[in-house]
């Protein structure tokens, strides 16, 4: 029996004459206790995640007319309908809302308090008991909130879609980038599989980014939780990731199927689907702290030539890229080096060559902190 099922949710009209809205697949029994949650384009200009969703889509079509669904897996094939309408001179915009200039995967509500209000008196021995009774109070606040505007209402409709997964993937891709996933730390190396399946050579882990993304959204309340209310067990209950889909020129359908059968058989593993998934591949590197990465800047105006790529490893100190200024005096005065103050990995670079003072240039995964305990992770 087919169980696929498509619904809509329409969003609150931001203009006159102007509705947009998300278009929402389930799989399965809606009814289920377990659930995963797929979706891809929260930043909108992030275009492979929307391929890697046509071919899921495909392979999930496949398996539910072979009646291999387990539980409930839900896909939102394009997360972000506001952003996808966000064109300027030629190009697609879609990371900031261009009404207030917000970025639409930060600054997600964060209920851990109102939520440990409602169950505080009533949590037990129970695991599982647990972790019914915290979905449900979270649930319940969600359904209190009122959002004041379309982007807010978009937020909020996807945690409606996704507070109650024990899965969430976020599909998203960086500038010049290698594969790399970023999870809350209590969550490793539970996720381990996740990150080998899909290939990612770096795994950047925080269980506090300081921003709120939509992932942590999704799983940073059951270890807020657990520290609030230690003498009840409280899992991790939601692992919650997003997955950098490389780069953003990095679209071809061959890469995209692949990414697709490896979101698949690790759904597979975890009892989404029915089916033998081939054994887990290595892991290519260790997971490392978000803390340890450098995002490296620019100290001066000009045109920047990279000498590393992602995926090159360096040491503290080494050269990263040069940023030319044809208008200084004599061939050293035109030429400014930038240094690595990590060693580490080399996993994204910026595709526009262009710099000025503080722009970050590439990011860095090292394996030592460098930031402290509270200060934004993420760039902007």
């Amino acid at each position: 029996m087919i169980t696929k099922t498509i619904k809509q949710y329409t969003l609150p009209n931001a203009s006159l004459g102007n509705a947009r809205s998300l278009k929402i697949i389930h799989y399965g029994d809606q009814s289920a206790d377990r659930k995963a949650y797929v979706q891809a384009g929260l930043h909108a200009d992030e275009a492979p995640g929307f391929v890697v969703m046509h071919h899921l889509i495909d392979l999930l079509d496949q398996a539910d007319a072979e009646n291999k669904i387990e539980g409930h897996v839900v896909l939102v094939p394009v997360a972000n309908p506001i952003g996808v309408s966000q064109w300027r001179d030629e190009a697609l915009q879609g990371r900031f809302d261009f009404f207030n200039n917000t970025n639409f995967n930060r600054q997600y509500p964060d209920m851990t308090d109102q939520i440990a209000e409602q169950v505080k008196d009533r949590l037990g021995s129970s695991a599982k008991e647990n972790v019914a009774l915290i979905r449900k109070a979270t649930g319940e606040i969600l359904g209190s909130i009122s959002p004041p505007d379309e982007a807010a209402a978009l937020k909020h409709q996807l945690l409606l879609l996704s507070f109650d997964a024990d899965v969430v993937l976020d599909l998203h891709c960086d500038y010049q980038a290698l594969m790399h996933v970023y999870l809350g730390t209590p969550l490793w190396p539970d996720a381990k599989d996740l990150c080998a399946q899909l290939g990612a050579e770096v795994t950047l882990l925080a269980a506090d980014s300081g921003v709120t993304p939509y992932d942590e959204a999704c799983s940073r309340i059951w270890w807020q939780l657990a520290k609030k209310f230690p003498d009840h067990p409280i899992p991790s209950a939601c692992l919650a990731a997003t997955v950098e889909l490389r780069g953003m020129a990095d679209v071809s359908h061959a890469q995209a199927q692949q990414d697709a059968q490896n979101i698949l058989w690790f759904l597979q593993r975890r009892g989404f689907v029915k089916g033998a998934a081939p054994e887990v591949p290595p892991l290519k590197n260790e997971a490392t702290p978000l803390r340890a990465v450098e995002h490296l800047k620019a100290t001066a105006p000009g045109v920047v030539v990279f000498l590393k790529a992602p995926g090159d490893r360096v040491d503290k100190g080494e050269v990263i890229a040069e940023i030319v200024n044809p208008l200084a005096d004599g061939p050293q005065d035109r030429i400014t080096p930038v240094k690595s103050a990590v060693s580490g990995i080399v996993f994204s670079i910026n595709t526009d060559r262009y710099a000025r003072p503080g722009r970050i240039l590439a990011k860095i995964a090292g394996k030592d902190p460098i930031k402290e305990k509270g200060e934004d992770l993420l760039s902007p």
